[in-house]
């Protein structure tokens, strides 16, 4: 997760929600790859499309600003990926984001969000408590790292 706190600024266009295509794949890859130091593989992207996951881009005009990924079980919504250009982070970009999928998944009386974050991402986790999310619990070995495998904290925001 990239996506940080800010405002929106008021001379900004507001962003338009497309659902992701197979074809934009190569625009999300570039962004992933500029990201994340792990980032997701084409394979996560185009097994989570052809599972029939919720998966939209962020635009503004022409511009991709970011992307999500979001899996709908039941009364619960997993967020599997949530990414902002690094150009927009911290511009309230990643909450405007944030409150469309909590927005979706509340239409479709989804009663809770989770996703997973690593501990070492100080900036993932002030985010998501801005949001209203809590610690819910970890998963060992999860991230690859560095050096081996890094635990993910499980965050849990009931809507």
């Amino acid at each position: 997760m990239s996506a940080v706190m800010g405002r929106l600024d008021s001379d900004l266009l507001q962003p338009e929600f497309v659902t992701m295509q197979v074809d934009d794949l190569d625009a999300v890859m570039a962004i992933e790859r500029r990201i994340y130091e792990f980032p997701w593989t084409r394979g996560n992207f185009e097994d989570s499309l052809s599972s029939g996951y919720d998966a939209w881009l962020m635009r503004e005009g022409a511009r991709m600003l970011g992307y999500a990924v979001m899996m709908l079980v039941l009364d619960e919504a997993h967020l599997l990926n949530i990414s902002i250009i690094p150009e927009q982070q911290h511009s309230g970009r990643g909450s405007a984001m944030l409150k469309y999928l909590l927005d979706f998944a509340t239409e479709r009386e989804v009663v809770r969000m989770l996703l997973e974050v690593r501990p070492s991402n100080a900036s993932a986790l002030a985010f998501y408590k801005h949001h209203g999310f809590v610690q819910v619990g970890e998963r060992p070995d999860y991230y690859p790292a560095r050096q081996g495998r890094e635990t993910a904290w499980v965050l849990e925001r009931t809507l």
